[in-house]
């Protein structure tokens, strides 16, 4: 599925993406993660938005920061991000562990998502959407436009599940940047949206958001854990629950990392 909506304000505007974000960010385990929560980071997002500003915004999970420890180029990728926010629990209790950061809450992609789509149709911005099943991404913004009535949705694709070849590439770069998007979110899985995003960079004017399943979640393809888990930590148990045969080893592996590489931080004091 593919709607664009042409705006000349794509030419009007031209963003640096040569400078990191303002926002302070604090080492976990080799991976620097953004030390603010929600609001301060929506804040952030529109300031961007509003000038197109080339910059990537990601929402890193317990399974986002271990992939990123293990491999060293794509915590290179992850380290070079202008926004890296804690999405998941466990990385907000590091954070204030290790950091002294003192956030209240997480900054949850899904959440964030929703925030900044109001943000967006309150100041005008619009935003466009890349990612998803082609009838998720038709739910996804039904279900946007019936509870903001005001947002500006310029664009709307489903990209193919492989590699893009070159050509394709270069018309999805040239039709989201035409669209006028101050603000693009990636749907298209961990770690493929943040490859994505920072193969993107230089070239996509916009913030990219990548959020992950928040295109399922808000199409209804997809439950959400009870606020109570989440609260807990414990978002992914539920996840796994679900889907068994296809998480079980993701969730053994990086959830058994994470704690060894936190309680090791915690006793050695690096």
């Amino acid at each position: 599925m593919t709607t664009v909506v042409p705006s000349s304000a794509a030419d009007a505007v031209t963003a640096s993406a040569s400078t990191p974000g303002e926002l302070p960010k604090r080492d976990l385990f080799g991976v620097n993660v953004t030390a603010a929560g929600p609001d301060v980071v929506i804040d952030q997002i529109m300031d961007w938005a509003h000038i197109r500003r080339s910059a990537t915004v990601d929402f890193m999970p317990v399974h986002g920061l271990i992939v990123a420890v293990q491999d060293p180029e794509h915590r290179e990728r992850m380290n070079g991000f202008d926004l890296v926010a804690c999405d998941g629990q466990p990385i907000r209790w590091a954070l204030n562990k290790f950091h002294d950061a003192g956030l209240d809450e997480r900054v949850y992609g899904p959440t964030t998502m929703l925030k900044t789509c109001e943000r967006c149709a309150a100041e005008g911005v619009g935003i466009y959407l890349y990612g998803g099943r082609p009838e998720v991404l038709e739910t996804l913004c039904h279900n946007l436009i019936e509870k903001l009535p005001d947002l500006k949705i310029v664009g709307a694709e489903s990209p193919p599940f492989r590699p893009l070849t070159d050509e394709e590439d270069a018309k999805a770069i040239k039709r989201i940047n035409a669209s006028g998007a101050g603000v693009i979110f990636l749907g298209i899985g961990c770690p493929r949206q943040e490859v994505f995003a920072a193969d993107h960079r230089a070239s996509l004017r916009g913030v990219q958001m990548c959020v992950g399943a928040a295109f399922d979640f808000h199409a209804g393809a997809v439950k959400q854990a009870p606020p109570w888990m989440q609260k807990r930590g414990l978002e992914w148990l539920y996840r796994l629950t679900r889907e068994p045969g296809r998480l079980w080893k993701r969730y053994l592996v990086t959830n058994s990392l994470f704690v060894a590489l936190f309680t090791r931080r915690w006793i050695l004091g690096r």
